[in-house]
């Protein structure tokens, strides 16, 4: 069926053609002088009008069956589907409103049914990272079917729609995935995973929030861990004189882990403004919380002053204290 409406529609327009050339004085002087239309578009409207109409809600339906097993893996004829949507989009004579009307608005309540279906059944069965594989790799396949038969038009709407339901809808459940969701993810150093989330995310409004949250809270419970592991060691060294190594030993692991999740923020997650954000209100949090009597602050100091004492020998130190220490840490902890 969609093959004779191709070719249908490819043989009225070498009809239309012609007889176009062979009335054109008609054309250029009667119908101009009579304010009547154009063989061309007389020509268009009567297709339009006895065969379009016609047959648009069983090419729609054969076109957007097609997609779907396409999608499911099996190959189809592209170049068919292209030129059944070129008459879409040739009918109404430049403008794409029939396309939009009688083909687009029922393709895309199809791709929402279709893709509601199928992350109600991954979000149960795959992991996260598992699943934002298979989220990326429809959101390619999709750009490649507009690329293939689709007009260029309905790439946004149609990436919308795949991205609502494939990652907006069920974002809470594939972040919080207890075994391979966003913290695990942090916590065991998932990097390529990490930045495939944030790649996903990127461009879904307000879709890296609840990333940056989760990042935040990580950060402040390794961060707390230290500081009650610092509480710990000290209240049991209270007689003795490794206090001031003690210290040393805490700011040293604060360092290292603003570190660690600076190049997080860098590498991972695009230098992004909110994930800088998350990383300095997190450290804010356990960075203000005494050890042993003393502020960060005051610990911060004694171990820069440490530092400065003993000069050259600890040179590298010192550098690496100017760059990951100051001024952010110590800014966290005014």
């Amino acid at each position: 069926m969609l093959r004779e409406f191709v070719q249908r529609w490819s043989n009225h327009k070498v009809l239309v053609k012609w007889l176009s050339r062979f009335f054109q004085y008609l054309d250029r002087y009667y119908v101009a002088k009579h304010s009547l239309p154009p063989l061309n578009a007389v020509g268009h409207s009567a297709f339009r009008d006895l065969v379009y109409i016609v047959v648009r809600a069983n090419a729609r339906k054969a076109v957007i069956d097609l997609i779907d097993k396409e999608r499911e893996g099996e190959q189809i004829d592209r170049s068919l589907l292209k030129n059944v949507l070129d008459i879409f989009v040739e009918i109404g004579m430049g403008e794409i409103v029939h396309y939009e009307q009688d083909f687009e608005v029922q393709m895309l309540e199809d791709t929402v049914d279709y893709y509601k279906s199928k992350a109600t059944i991954w979000i149960e069965s795959d992991s996260c990272p598992d699943y934002m594989l298979k989220a990326e790799d429809c959101l390619k396949r999709e750009r490649e079917r507009v690329s293939h038969y689709l007009h260029a038009s309905t790439e946004q709407k149609l990436i919308e729609k795949v991205q609502h339901e494939l990652l907006v809808n069920c974002a809470n459940q594939l972040l919080e995935k207890e075994h391979s969701g966003c913290r695990v993810l942090l916590r065991d150093d998932k990097v390529d995973d990490l930045s495939r989330m944030y790649r996903l995310y990127y461009k879904i409004p307000k879709g890296l929030d609840p990333i940056a949250n989760v990042f935040k809270q990580h950060i402040t419970d390794e961060g707390t861990a230290l500081v009650q592991l610092a509480k710990e060691t000290a209240s049991n060294q209270k007689t003795t004189s490794d206090s001031g190594s003690q210290d040393q030993v805490i700011i040293r692991k604060f360092i290292e882990l603003h570190d660690k999740y600076m190049t997080y923020v860098n590498n991972c997650f695009m230098n992004h403004t909110l994930f800088h954000k998350a990383l300095k209100e997190a450290f804010e949090v356990f960075c203000n919380k005494n050890v042993a009597g003393s502020s960060s602050a005051e610990l911060l100091s004694s171990f820069c002053d440490n530092i400065l004492k003993k000069g050259g020998s600890c040179s590298g130190l010192g550098q690496e204290l100017a760059q990951s220490l100051m001024p952010d840490i110590w800014g966290m902890a005014q």
